[in-house]
């Protein structure tokens, strides 16, 4: 019966509250000496306010049954407000619209346009229209469901080196506004780099602190995870990542804690079988399927895990860089190096000739050439001149290509401004 006991007081407040108000509302009338008579002679003084109150009322009814309404379908999609007389303390402390906001975009299924995303990846990864369209695609597909028992994704890019792979992965995270997971696979070729990843056992060195994946993902579960030259890891650091792409969570050896891996995005890039695979692109372009199912059998007989590439989503073919797109994709690793100078490049200030000797090179060379690999060449000549232009305080420069070979020059800062604003 004790348990009765506090529901019944709570259902009887409100019929005490009005006994106590009636009670009051005597005492106070016996203590004033009012009689009937008087109180009838108030009532009907007031009169003509009656209707003024009973449509304040009504109002005030009114609101409160559309607050209802309202509150209710807040709750509904976990935001509903609570506003008082009392400042809440997130409205002191911190932005609440903002905070509710996220809660909301965080709990709504996530929707992303695949065309916008498709334009920013090819305005940033040079001559790959293609795969940044299909993984536009994918990722929209993907993204959009709502029930998962794995990974949203697991892609493979493979392709000849400097066309783009790493790249692409690190500017789809950017795009997608996720953190970015990068592992050099070729530092896990021993069995025993799978502890670097998924921790160490209980009593072994290392045991006290987690993985970087599995520490990675805790924190930041959406992450993109990139696994780069999967090829160059051992077997056994293969075998626990099939758990993650199977079950849809990882094992950190420290504490037997399985992390989630449901709402990562995990991208592998491979170098192998780079001849076959070019081949493969361009004679099946318009056979996206024909394409993937040559693709897989080409990297099987490379030596690829058949239980790695039993488990891919999707395996994306990066063809070798042609015509102006091995001269733009040279400017850029140009532009970079300079950067990382504190130096700016003018406005047309890399010669054009040496541009076009770049793409003589890729030519004589195939795909083994490689943009970054002239880039580090081109460092080596004009680091000296570059340090110089720094040390007498230029903030322009310009890349020249002549007899004596390739230096760098300091430009004229206001001629760099005009050319900046005539374009």
């Amino acid at each position: 019966m004790k348990p009765l006991y506090p529901a019944l007081m709570e259902r009887l407040v409100p019929f005490i509250m009005v006994i106590f108000l009636v009670l009051g509302s005597l005492q106070a009338a016996m203590a004033l000496h009012l009689s009937l008579a008087s109180l009838r002679h108030f009532m009907e003084w007031c009169a003509p306010a009656y209707p003024v109150v009973a449509a304040g009322s009504a109002l005030l009814a009114l609101a409160g049954l559309l607050f209802e309404s309202r509150a209710e379908k807040l709750a509904r999609k976990g935001i509903r407000r609570r506003r008082g007389w009392m400042m809440d303390v997130l409205a002191r402390l911190t932005n609440r619209n903002a905070l509710e906001e996220m809660l909301a975009r965080e709990q709504k299924e996530t929707v992303i346009d695949a065309e916008e995303l498709a334009a920013s990846l090819r305005a940033r990864v040079i001559g790959q229209d293609q795969v940044c369209e299909d993984v536009a695609t994918q990722l929209r597909r993907r993204l959009a469901l709502q029930v998962r028992g794995k990974p949203v994704g697991i892609f493979l890019l493979a392709g000849p080196p400097g066309t783009g792979k790493t790249y692409l992965a690190k500017q789809l995270a950017r795009q997608l506004d996720r953190p970015l997971l990068n592992f050099d696979m070729t530092q896990m070729s021993s069995p025993h780099a799978a502890t670097q990843l998924f921790g160490s056992p209980k009593g072994y060195v290392g045991s006290d602190t987690y993985g970087k994946l599995t520490g990675g993902l805790k924190e930041k579960p959406d992450a993109v995870v990139l696994l780069d030259e999967i090829e160059k890891a051992h077997p056994d650091v293969f075998k626990k990542f099939l758990t993650a792409w199977n079950d849809g969570h990882v094992t950190e050896a420290s504490t037997g804690q399985q992390i989630s891996t449901v709402r990562c995005i995990f991208i592998l890039t491979s170098n192998i079988a780079t001849d076959a695979l070019s081949e493969i692109a361009d004679r099946l372009a318009d056979e996206p399927d024909k394409m993937r199912a040559e693709s897989v059998e080409a990297l099987r007989q490379a030596g690829f895990a058949p239980e790695v590439l039993n488990r891919l989503d999707r395996i994306f073919v990066f063809r070798p860089l042609e015509g102006l797109d091995i001269a733009r994709v040279s400017a850029l690793e140009i532009e970079a190096m300079i950067d990382s100078y504190g130096l700016k490049v003018e406005t047309g200030g890399i010669d054009p000739a040496l541009l076009f000797e770049v793409m003589r090179r890729q030519d004589r060379m195939g795909p083994a050439a490689s943009a970054r690999d002239l880039a580090r060449s081109i460092e080596d000549m004009i680091s000296d001149s570059l340090i110089t232009a720094r040390q007498q305080g230029a903030k322009l420069v310009r890349v020249v290509k002549n007899e004596d070979g390739i230096t760098a020059e300091i430009a004229d800062e206001a001629n760099g401004q005009r050319a900046r604003v005539s374009s």
